[in-house]
């Protein structure tokens, strides 16, 4: 049987790209790595505070991430309400530091929140135990952040 050589490369061709797109790590969004980031450097001050670490409560990520794109989208820097958190995520208690501006998720929370007393309250808050990030970009590229607290 003869094959033709245009096929056997083009077969070549494509396993090759299939193995490397296999191989290749998945990147994360610029949003997720931010929301990262401020998560480590959150649970970072809590240990240097001899706080327990916070666990990632997907609801309240849910809940950050939304309200993160509704405050890039409308460039207002306002809470949003937390009631509905305490209900839908079923907490005890709630707590939210938001800004903007911040270029990364570590500059976030260490010259950010860190330096404000409330913000900071709700960092080295003692009671809670878990936290949800949600990090959007503005149409001028600048970061707004939503980081929810709780306590089931």
């Amino acid at each position: 049987m003869i094959s033709d050589p245009r096929r056997t490369i083009a077969a070549l061709v494509v396993a090759a790209l299939a193995v490397l797109l296999l191989q290749a790590p998945v990147q994360a969004a610029p949003a997720d790595r931010y929301a990262a980031t401020a998560f480590a450097a959150t649970n970072q001050q809590r240990a240097s505070h001899d706080r327990v670490r916070l666990r990632e409560g997907a609801c309240l990520t849910g809940f950050a991430e939304r309200w993160a794109r509704h405050m890039a989208r409308t460039g207002r820097l306002v809470h949003q309400d937390l009631g509905p958190i305490l209900r839908r995520c079923g907490l005890r208690m709630t707590g939210e530091n938001i800004a903007y501006g911040y270029p990364s998720g570590r500059a976030v929370v260490n010259r950010g929140w860190m330096h404000s007393e409330g913000h900071r309250e709700n960092i080295l808050r003692p009671s809670y135990r878990l936290m949800g990030i949600g990090a959007a970009r503005d149409r001028q590229g600048r970061w707004w952040v939503s980081q929810v607290f709780g306590r089931g």
